[in-house]
């Protein structure tokens, strides 16, 4: 791998740096392995912290990666999907290296549609940035959105930890003004931008009843259809008709809040 040329780069803080164009065949769908070599101890890193694969430092497993961003692949002209999101979408409640995502699940099913990049991370809000999870959805629009080769559609799928996670944002509309400006941001940029209702999360540790009706609320105002291009109403297909503040029961992965990969597998039958 070179850098205009070159085998070696150094990488100001904060900054990206892309490499030259390499050759190498991926089979469609196929797994990719990237591998560094630094040449000595770095201090702090940037990192994802978990992306429910493994990778090793050496001969240590971690599901942490360090320093790559990603890979951009030719798509033969095939535009891009990417989906702004929190945990649910990172992968949280499936099973690590199985590629059962909903973005993963959505790819499989629809080879010939958009390529789908996921930019799902723990924790993400709307809102407020936060010192373990990382920026927000809007501070890291331009960085991550943005810089998704041949752009077309966004997907926003934030919302649930702008509720349930302390500091919660018991205002719904401060959570819908946050949407439209990434609504706006992204009309700027000519893309089409798709939404998607907040899930139920009755069983997850920091539910209240309150909190479930911001949620309510937001998704009352979102299906009145006056604020995405089009919206993708997960909560409506993943809610037990017994008990519409939690997930049904086969989609549950057993936190309340996650769904499992069946659950994902609906998800990604919205799109």
């Amino acid at each position: 791998m070179l850098f205009g040329g070159e085998s070696q780069v150094v990488l100001a803080a904060g900054a990206t740096v892309v490499s030259d164009p390499v050759g190498i065949a991926v089979p469609d769908g196929g797994d990719l392995a990237v591998s560094m070599h630094l040449p000595g101890p770095t201090g702090p890193l940037s990192f994802h912290r978990n992306v429910h694969a493994t990778g090793y430092i050496g001969d240590r497993p971690t599901n942490s990666v360090f320093l790559l961003t990603g890979v951009d692949v030719p798509a033969n002209g095939r535009a891009s999907l990417a989906v702004l999101g929190d945990s649910i979408t990172e992968g949280v409640g499936t099973p690590d290296n199985a590629n059962l995502r909903w973005p993963d699940q959505y790819a499989a099913r629809f080879r010939r549609r958009p390529a789908i990049s996921n930019l799902g991370i723990s924790g993400n809000r709307v809102l407020l940035d936060d010192a373990r999870f990382g920026p927000s959805g809007q501070s890291r629009f331009d960085r991550d959105v943005l810089a998704v080769p041949n752009l077309r559609t966004l997907v926003v799928f934030l919302g649930i930890n702008d509720i349930q996670q302390p500091p919660s944002q018991t205002n719904p509309q401060q959570i819908l003004d946050g949407y439209e400006q990434l609504v706006r941001r992204a009309h700027d940029h000519d893309l089409e931008v798709i939404g998607a209702t907040i899930g139920p999360f009755k069983g997850w540790i920091r539910y209240t009843a309150a909190l479930d009706q911001v949620r309510n609320d937001v998704n009352a105002i979102l299906r009145r259809g006056h604020l995405f291009d089009r919206l993708l109403d997960v909560d409506a297909a993943l809610r037990d008709p017994a008990d519409p503040a939690q997930l049904r029961p086969t989609f549950n992965s057993g936190d309340g809040l996650h769904p499992n990969p069946t659950g994902a597998r609906t998800i990604a039958a919205t799109l």
